[in-house]
């Protein structure tokens, strides 16, 4: 399997994972809401064996944090997962648009 081809797959699990995320976010304020995640290298161990869907788990309530509402959903452990995620995938679309330029100047004989 070529980089390119973990880069997409990796690139595909972080664009589902952003998705999970800003449901949670949306959801803050849902009674009995439960917060969800995506195991990363699971997925992409799973993509990269052929898997075509990306599980989505519920997380179990923290401790210490209790809501009445029973929602175990915590807006700011959501943004600084999302900010991972997002710091993960540019550094991704980064390793392949330098992939991409290193193929092109090949092709173009070093010019």
């Amino acid at each position: 399997m070529s980089v390119t081809d973990v880069i997409e797959k990796a690139l595909y699990v972080r664009s589902r994972y952003q998705k999970v995320i800003a449901g949670n976010i949306a959801n803050v304020d849902t009674p009995g809401y439960k917060e969800k995640d995506i195991d990363f290298e699971r997925e992409l161990a799973g993509r990269m064996k052929g898997s075509k869907e990306v599980e989505v788990i519920e997380t179990p309530q923290q401790e210490g944090f209790t809501r009445l509402d029973e929602n175990t959903v915590n807006v700011e452990d959501q943004v600084v997962k999302m900010t991972e995620n997002s710091l993960m995938f540019s550094a991704l679309v980064t390793a392949i648009t330098k992939k991409f330029s290193l193929m092109r100047y090949v092709i173009n004989g070093g010019r």
